[in-house]
């Protein structure tokens, strides 16, 4: 069993992650982690792929074709199979996270902090509703929650980039500068998370066209980055699924599970 940070870093597309993020790179040239190029599930939209992610459900199966689709998820996510091993898990996430996961209806009151609720599938929270919320809030919420409860598995969910691409697309020098300004954040978190023996999985839901929106089958909508790191990581040559991420983390958690994975990733 080792514990897991799975980032989600929303839509930010390759491309930009390898001519952007110098310092995740860094790490990754000095053979301390890999970049992955994987293809986003279709539609290319975010709510379907959170449940992709979290649940192993690709968005055809599990109902969830847009982001007006609202259901509880009733698909096991990590979030679940950590809880019926008897570990923490928490999120620091849009509240679109909540939604799936918690309550249907997200209450900016009663659901935007969550703690040691242990009837919810994610006791550990803090959920925000502005896609401007800053990256830097986000992330040291997320690290709060980790750190403060020794949670075994942490969703770290940042919209900025996400956010900046709506408002000024693809290719633009703002959102190729919102993912260097996560990248300065995220690759000191990382080199302390590895020295902790946590296992990184940094990751988006989709990536951004020129016109500053996403939910097709264009390379620049549809192709992300799949970073890793930790020693549970084998950095072999495999095709990565986004499906696969479920299993991969419930894998590295050594809770009992039922979702595919590439097993190549690990040792």
């Amino acid at each position: 069993m080792s514990k897991v940070v799975l980032v989600i870093l929303d839509g930010l597309e390759y491309s930009t992650a390898q001519q952007c993020m110098g310092g995740l790179l860094a790490l990754c040239n000095a053979n301390m982690g890999k970049i992955y190029k994987m293809k986003s599930e279709l539609p290319s939209i975010s709510r379907p792929l959170y449940e992709c992610i979290l649940t192993g459900v690709k968005p055809a199966l599990s109902g969830i074709l847009n982001n007006y689709c609202k259901p509880f998820s009733s698909n096991k996510s990590i979030f679940e199979y950590a809880k019926l091993a008897n570990l923490k898990a928490g999120a620091a996430a849009y509240y679109w996270i909540s939604e799936l996961y918690n309550k249907t209806l997200f209450d900016r009151v009663k659901d935007r902090i969550i703690i040691n609720e242990q009837s919810l599938n994610i006791p550990y929270g803090i959920f925000y509703y502005e896609d401007d919320y800053n990256d830097s809030h986000l992330f040291s919420d997320a690290e709060c929650l980790r750190v403060k409860f020794d949670l075994d598995f942490t969703l770290f969910h940042s919209m900025n980039i996400d956010d900046i691409g709506h408002k000024f697309s693809h290719d633009s020098k703002e959102y190729r500068n919102a993912a260097r300004k996560v990248d300065t954040i995220l690759s000191s978190l990382v080199l302390k998370w590895l020295e902790e023996g946590v296992n990184v999985i940094i990751t988006s839901d989709h990536g951004m066209n020129n016109d500053g929106t996403h939910g097709g089958n264009l390379d620049i909508e549809r192709d992300v980055a799949f970073f890793v790191f930790g020693d549970k990581f084998s950095f072999a040559r495999v095709e990565v699924e986004q499906s696969g991420i479920c299993g991969l983390v419930c894998e590295i958690l050594g809770v009992d599970h039922d979702k595919s994975f590439a097993k190549e990733l690990l040792k």
